[in-house]
Order: C-alpha cells, then sequence, then structure tokens
C-alpha cells in the first residue's frame, strides 16, 4: 500500500477516484535526493502497483524545482546508494502496470530526469529543465540515462547530451520528443497531469495494461543488457579523483578541474 506513514522524503495525496499524486517534498533543496529520497524511489512504484484502490500516479515536485538529483551539499553529503537500490528504482517502475504520469514544472536533473523519463506519459512546462548531469560530477550516466534517453531522442543525440549534460527546456523536451506534453504555464502543468490521470483511472485498467506490457518488457529487456554495464561503470567513476574533485568544487562554489583519474 501507498501510505504517508512509509514516507519521509514524499507527499502521498490519495483522491477518490484512484488517482495518486506523490510530491517530492525537499522544496529548500530543490528536492535533491539524499539517501532516504533514494530509498523512496525505489518503493514507490512498487507500493503504488501492489495496491487495489489505485489506478493512476501523478509524480511531482514541491517548489520551484521537480528534482535537481543527487544531493551533494554539505551538510548533507549523499551516501551513495547501492548498485542493487539504483536498479530497483529502474526495474520497479518499469514492471508498474498501471499509467505513471510525471508533471515537471522545474529542473529535472541526473536520477530527477531519468525516472520521469521512464514513466509512461511526461508533461513539461516552460520552465522545466531536463539533463542527466552525472557527467558535471565526474560520473558515469549510470541510474537509467543510458536506457531510456536513446529511445526517446535517438542513439547520438542521446550520447552527446549524455556526455555533456547539457540542459534541455520544457518546450524543446516536447519538441525533440523527451516529454510528451507541453503546458503553457507552469502552474498548469500539475492540472494537465491530472487531466490525463483522470482520463486513464477512468478507463479500462486490464486493457490499458496490456497497452503499455509488450513496450516494458521491450525496454526490460535492454534493461537487462544496458543496466548491469552503465551501474558498473558509474560505479567506477565514484571512486574516481574527478568525482571527488567535482563534489569538492560545487561545495565550494568554484569549477571542477578533472585529471581523469
Amino acid at each position: 500500500m501507498l501510505e504517508q506513514s512509509n514516507y519521509q522524503r514524499m507527499i502521498i495525496d490519495r483522491r477518490d477516484n484512484g488517482v495518486v499524486v506523490v510530491t517530492l517534498n525537499r522544496p529548500e533543496k530543490s528536492n535533491a535526493i539524499d539517501t532516504r529520497m533514494h530509498h523512496e524511489l525505489m518503493t514507490f512504484s512498487k507500493d503504488f502497483s501492489d495496491d487495489p484502490d489505485l489506478k493512476a500516479l501523478v509524480l511531482a515536485g514541491a517548489g520551484k524545482a521537480f528534482c535537481s538529483g543527487g544531493d551533494f551539499s554539505a551538510d548533507t553529503a549523499i551516501a551513495m546508494p547501492s548498485l542493487m537500490e539504483a536498479r530497483r528504482i529502474i526495474d520497479n517502475i518499469l514492471e508498474c502496470e498501471k499509467p505513471l504520469i510525471a508533471a515537471v514544472q522545474g529542473y529535472a536533473l541526473g536520477l530527477g530526469a531519468n525516472v520521469p523519463l521512464l514513466f509512461d506519459v511526461v508533461v513539461a512546462g516552460p520552465e522545466a529543465k531536463f539533463g542527466d548531469t552525472h557527467v558535471k560530477m565526474g560520473i558515469g550516466a549510470g541510474d537509467g540515462g543510458q536506457l531510456i534517453w536513446p529511445f526517446l531522442i535517438g542513439v547520438n543525440r542521446a550520447k552527446y547530451h549524455l556526455m555533456t549534460g547539457d540542459i534541455i527546456g520544457g518546450k524543446e523536451a516536447v519538441e525533440m520528443g523527451l516529454a510528451g506534453f507541453f503546458a503553457e504555464k507552469t502552474e498548469d502543468v500539475l492540472p494537465k497531469a491530472l487531466e490525463i490521470a483522470d482520463k486513464l483511472a477512468a478507463g479500462p485498467p486490464l486493457a490499458i495494461a496490456a497497452s503499455k506490457a509488450g513496450i516494458n518488457a521491450y525496454l526490460q529487456q535492454v534493461a537487462a543488457a544496458v543496466m548491469p554495464i552503465s551501474l558498473q561503470a558509474e560505479g567506477l567513476t565514484i571512486r574516481s579523483h574527478d568525482y571527488k574533485e567535482a563534489v569538492d568544487a560545487f561545495r565550494e562554489k568554484r569549477p571542477p578541474k578533472f585529471k581523469g583519474k
């Protein structure tokens, strides 16, 4: 069951029609992912999937950001989670048979971009910013970027963005296929996502599940090949000098000096 008592970093808002809104709730940190939120990102889609009263889920972010990625701040140094937990975040999303909708109103970076991009529907607003920015922290893009970005925008364009960490605005994201729907105003992003969720929640659940099963099975097959390699490579880069330098530079508010070791 997807219950508030099991979540500290997310607000669980269950609606009467079977729609649930899950809101990442660290607005003072731009919803950056600490170890607790990382664990909750692993469990929320599974708890939703197992909850018989829920039919559609909307994931949102509190405040101006959707999710700014890993928390590298000085006062809350992120403890790098196990590769198994990172893999389960991806697997649980792809194993979910019910509709998942993301409402991205602001920055969605790193894992904070890859989670919504793995959803069935992504609504972006004019202030949305998508980017797999692992590389800017001296880390390989290991937690889903190498899986989903090539499917959405093509292999070479995906490699460019994963290698540079360049940011893509909300309207451009829709135009290039990274997101599915565009809301003209930031305040309309969540209502648009809820409109889609309400529509899907009112639809035939068995047919809806059947209509995404094959696509997710295909992604799961690719994930079985891609994720072990990308996560292993990410783990190696986390132990590098470049990663430590990037964290130090982030905290000291200066450009990092990478040495390739």
